[in-house]
Formats: C-alpha cells, sequence, structure tokens
C-alpha cells in the first residue's frame, strides 16, 4: 500500500528564515518575507535574500510561490535555477521594494523563472 500523502500546512512565522538550495545542494539564501494575494488568499510571493556577507550587502528576489518546493526532510526550500540564473535575476535592495502588486511586474518576474502568473 502506498504512503498517504497529506496536506502540508505551515505557520508562515516558520517559513520565513527558512534556507534555500538549488537541486545541487548549493545555498542560495533564506526567506525573508511572503508576499501574501489578500484577493486571491494565496502567497504570491516568497522574498529570498541571497549574496551579500553577514546580511550586509543582500540582494532581495522575489519568487513566484510555485518555483519553491519543500525538501522531503521539510527543513529546507529548493529552488530548482542554477545560481547564475538567480544572479541575473531581477532583484531590488531592501530600501528599494517594487510595486509587488503591480501586475507588469508580475508578470515580468514569473516569465523569468518560467511560470505563468496565477492571475
Amino acid at each position: 500500500m502506498a504512503a498517504k500523502i497529506g496536506r502540508q500546512l505551515l505557520p508562515a512565522s516558520t517559513i520565513e528564515g527558512t534556507a534555500v538550495q538549488n537541486e545541487a545542494g548549493e545555498d542560495l539564501g533564506e526567506i525573508q518575507e511572503l508576499m501574501i494575494d489578500l484577493e486571491k488568499g494565496r502567497i504570491a510571493y516568497a522574498v529570498l535574500s541571497f549574496g551579500g556577507f553577514l546580511g550586509m550587502g543582500d540582494k532581495l528576489f522575489a519568487l513566484p510561490w510555485e518555483v519553491l518546493n519543500i525538501a522531503p526532510e521539510g527543513d529546507v526550500f529548493i529552488l530548482n535555477v542554477p545560481k547564475e540564473k538567480l544572479d541575473n535575476a531581477p532583484g531590488f535592495d531592501k530600501d528599494n521594494w517594487p510595486d509587488m502588486a503591480d501586475t507588469s511586474w508580475g508578470e515580468m518576474v514569473h516569465t523569468y523563472y518560467g511560470y505563468k502568473p496565477y492571475w
């Protein structure tokens, strides 16, 4: 008999600060924030903090929620992109966030990661 796979529910507070790796096991950073689409009732983006040293000079990236998968152990998120793709991704700094409600910006981000926007 196959193992039953149940729903995965986590409190948002446990997701923030969770490490992100790619499939090669390279560390890509950690989830800094979750952006919630209140109208749709879902997570729109996870904001990844990547680069820098000891939190200084980190670049932030909005990742469409769909690009992340939780590792089987549940202790890390897997982002299926090479580190080089993240290096060239549209990012922003902590003092200059984009308007994440702007659908043209959102379409650009989703397209970069190869996903169709959910709206």
